[in-house]
């Protein structure tokens, strides 16, 4: 999985909005742990909006 919370910010943005319907089905589909995910965009100051289906 990338590490560098800027390239993982937009990757997943990208597939949120192209693919998948939630962050969810997003972790599902590309059998990645979301907890992970979440953690390192956290911290980069990015939080997931299920509303819009994307960090900001």
């Amino acid at each position: 999985m990338i590490k560098d919370p800027e390239i993982l910010y937009s990757m997943v943005n990208m597939k949120l909005r192209d693919r998948y319907d939630s962050l969810e089905e997003y972790c599902y589909g590309e059998d990645v742990d979301r907890e992970e995910i979440e953690s390192l965009l956290n911290g980069a100051g990015y939080f997931y909006n299920p509303e819009t289906n994307q960090f900001r």
